[in-house]
């Protein structure tokens, strides 16, 4: 297990440093200066000194050399160039709460209400439940959640007044107000799980092992948990990691619809301005959470099903 751990801490610092490259050459390439929407208020003098200070009156491989020294020596993803004398990890730290609990609240509206519809699919298969079950699902896949989060603000913000339209709260007041963000983005999670579920469990349900165990008398209880449900849902714990790295720093969409000061703000306000370090900062965060998860995955694997061997050792 130890092995396996380093093996794969190490490749996760190789890819970082892949994608922290290529992200820094895609910036270079942009047309345009960073400092372009700052240059029309500030004096030419001022523009130079920004340039000296953040380095780009300098060739581009030695942009890239500091760039990756100022990472790796001082553990910094740099200072906004947009908002000087904010770094990039007091912008991540200020807007990651925000953006994490609106995320987590919907993986876990989706896996529990997935994994559940998914096995009522599963069993009723061929029934009412199981094509009401695929039709939810139809449409949260062929639905964007802006849709969901337009429709559920007009009608529990705008007509009912149940919950505020916008902004972020404090307090009991956070559940107000991350309850309709994190409900329009677990539709999509919860129709993922759902098909997956119902997939997995027919899968299982056909197996031969299944049948060994209904002719020695296990009950249906512990045959449906003991047996069915543990393996079918493995499939599912593998897009689980995933798919919380990608709604913890993806709702970029429904945070700006709901104005929720989160890191999609920062990273939408980033791209607009030209905002390099922070466009930069936020990209490699983003991968390491995502690298994180997959190594999450993996032993969690271990932890749900002993007989899964991800160090590769023989008995």
């Amino acid at each position: 297990m130890l092995k396996f751990i380093l093996k794969r801490v190490g490749y996760m610092f190789l890819t970082l440093w892949i994608i922290a490259t290529i992200t820094f050459m895609l910036m270079h390439t942009v047309p345009g200066s960073p400092l372009a929407s700052l240059g029309r208020k500030l004096p030419a003098a001022t523009v130079a000194n920004y340039n000296a200070k953040y380095g780009f009156d300098k060739p581009v491989f030695t942009q890239y050399k500091l760039f990756i020294k100022h990472i790796v020596m001082q553990g910094s993803l740099g200072e906004s160039i947009f908002y000087p004398g904010r770094t990039v990890e007091k912008i991540i730290k200020d807007g990651l709460p925000i953006s994490a609990r609106v995320g987590l609240q919907a993986v876990a509206f989706g896996f529990i209400l997935g994994v559940i519809l998914g096995i009522i699919a599963a069993f009723k298969r061929g029934r009412w439940p199981d094509y009401l079950v695929m039709f939810i699902a139809l449409l949260g896949i062929s639905v964007p959640s802006f849709v969901y989060a337009s429709i559920l603000q007009y009608f529990f913000t705008v007509r009912w007044q149940i919950f505020p339209t916008s902004g972020w709260g404090h307090g009991l007041n956070l559940i107000s107000y991350s309850f309709l963000p994190s409900l329009a983005l677990s539709f999509a999670p919860i129709a993922t799980y759902a098909r997956y579920m119902r997939n997995n469990c027919l899968d299982v349900i056909n197996q031969d092992y299944i049948l060994t165990a209904k002719a020695k008398g296990v009950s249906q209880l512990a045959l449906t948990w003991k047996h069915i449900i543990r393996n079918a849902i493995l499939p599912s714990i593998t897009i689980l990691g995933p798919e919380i790295a990608v709604i913890l720093t993806g709702s970029f969409v429904i945070e700006n619809i709901f104005a929720l000061p989160g890191l999609g703000n920062s990273f939408i306000s980033a791209v607009t301005n030209k905002d390099y370090t922070m466009i930069m900062g936020l990209t490699i965060f983003v991968a390491f959470l995502y690298i994180v998860s997959l190594l999450v995955v993996d032993i969690l694997y271990s932890l749900i099903d002993p007989r899964i061997r991800i160090t590769g050792e023989k008995r």
